[in-house]
This record gives C-alpha cells, sequence and structure tokens, in this order.
C-alpha cells in the first residue's frame, strides 16, 4: 500500500481498529497506525495533512 490507496488504507485501518471512531483520531496517531500496516510499503516522509484527512475520511465512510 502507499498513500494514495486511501481507499485500502481505510479498509485496513477499520478492520484493525474497528472500535475506534475515527471522527476523533489525531492525525499523529492515523500517521503512525498507517505506518504500522501489514503491506504499508511508502516513504513515511510523502505523507501531508490533505493525504490523512482523504484517509480519515474513506474511514469515516467505511465504519458507516
Amino acid at each position: 500500500m502507499h498513500w494514495t490507496d486511501s481507499q485500502r488504507i481505510a479498509e485496513a485501518l477499520y478492520d484493525k481498529h474497528p472500535d475506534i471512531d475515527p471522527k476523533t483520531i489525531r492525525f499523529t496517531d492515523l500517521y503512525q497506525w498507517i505506518l504500522d500496516l501489514e503491506g504499508f510499503q511508502d516513504d513515511p516522509n510523502k505523507c501531508g495533512e490533505k493525504i490523512l484527512e482523504a484517509i480519515q475520511l474513506a474511514w469515516i465512510e467505511e465504519s458507516e
């Protein structure tokens, strides 16, 4: 997975953290959780706030 795979990342986060409300997650935690996902292989320095927002929104949609 790469930073641009927001839907796949959101699905993986939902599966790994089913009891977490993605609306309440801090970006610092979200960032680390993404880096910790099995199969995530992108450069940690390529991430920005807009990418994290897109992943968070996809996770919110996945959880609803």
